[in-house]
């Protein structure tokens, strides 16, 4: 039996916490395929953190010269997300607070919830979540820490785990 693919989203960003801001989001659509797109900063939009580049690997000067304004941004995942009413992610504390930020400087509304991925998983998915990941990483080489391909290997995850639940 195939169930339809939880739409997911991920972002990447300047660092945590104050003055933070997204650099990157990326979908996993419900037929499998994704897609990401770097973000342009802001003007007001300084903090940057060395210690999270050296984890995705975006340098900021790149985002000036290759992102999206915020507003494309925006307008592509609201069209992204026409007709889905949730996305989910795995970071939703940190995602949705970037996810706000984006919408808010671009003026506009998401026209689709983001909600916690965990709401999802059983508690046996929860369990073998960790191991799964990390199994799937390895075998499809995943480069992680990167929008796209983070919010596919959850969708992997999250596909994976629901298929040992039903064969166990």
């Amino acid at each position: 039996m195939f169930e339809t693919l939880p739409t997911v989203l991920d972002i990447e960003a300047s660092g945590f916490g104050r003055g933070s801001y997204p650099i990157e989001i990326g979908l996993a659509r419900a037929d499998g395929s994704s897609c990401a797109f770097l973000i342009q900063p802001l003007d007001e939009w300084t903090h940057w953190d060395p210690k999270a580049e050296l984890l995705h690997g975006i340098a900021r000067e790149r985002l000036v010269r290759e992102g999206y304004p915020v507003r494309q941004v925006a307008c592509w995942i609201n069209d992204e997300m026409e007709g889905i009413d949730k996305a989910y992610s795995d970071s939703w504390g940190y995602d949705n607070t970037w996810l706000s930020l984006l919408f808010h400087h671009a003026g506009m509304l998401p026209h689709f919830r983001l909600e916690a991925l965990r709401i999802l998983l059983n508690e046996a998915q929860q369990a073998m979540w960790s191991d799964t990941k990390e199994a799937i990483i390895t075998e499809c080489g995943i480069h992680r820490h990167r929008a796209g391909e983070d919010a596919r290997l959850l969708q992997l995850t999250y596909q994976r785990t629901c298929k040992l639940i039903e064969n166990d």
